[in-house]
């Protein structure tokens, strides 16, 4: 699938789980990257070793309610994640509605900064996402510590629902429906 945004044509695909082709670098070797870095510490993968990445995203892959993409744009690239929030991440931890879809994004550690350009990923992300018709609302949680993510959720039209309790941390529950998205993106509401 490929999107254009302001910085440009954005392509997602399925992250490909298994070795790199001819000499290239696995999807999950270059994810190994990006989860490992101190700027990825959200991800609570700073210590994983390759293998831990590649375990964790075949069993992404082999799940039935949980799926990963990568995005890439002018040798720039993302991860994106998304799964049943009524199976995976918030089973029991909120009320879901019918058309909810979770979603996690990551994008890779610059090393050069574009302005914009982690905006134009959750634009992208959030437009993959509602591309299917039976998409209503995107769920989110991001640590509460987040300020980042929760600045960007918002530009996109994202509303706090609540704080959750996770095993692994205290989340900040967010939704953002179709329309929230659409008024957000075409400045309706700013």
């Amino acid at each position: 699938m490929t999107r254009t945004q302001q910085t440009g044509a954005f392509s997602v695909r399925p992250m490909d789980t298994g070795p790199g082709r001819k000499g290239g670098r696995s999807d999950a070797e270059l994810v190994h990257e990006w989860v490992t870095h101190p700027r990825s510490a959200f991800w609570m993968m700073g210590d994983a070793r390759l293998e831990d990445v590649e375990r964790e995203y075949a069993a992404i892959a082999a799940h039935p309610h949980h799926d990963a993409f990568i995005g890439l744009h002018d040798g720039r690239a993302f991860l994106m994640e998304r799964y049943d929030p009524t199976e995976v991440e918030l089973a029991g931890l909120y009320d879901a509605e019918p058309g909810d879809i979770g979603m996690h994004f990551l994008v890779a550690p610059p090393e050069t900064p574009v302005h914009g350009f982690t905006l134009a990923v959750i634009t992208t992300v959030m437009e993959t996402l509602f591309a299917d018709p039976a998409v209503r609302r995107v769920v989110v949680e991001p640590d509460v510590t987040n300020s980042a993510v929760h600045a960007l959720n918002k530009a996109v039209g994202f509303e706090v629902i609540r704080e959750i309790t996770k095993p692994e941390k205290q989340a900040l529950l967010s939704a953002c429906t179709r329309e929230q998205f659409e008024a957000a993106t075409t400045g309706a509401d700013r």
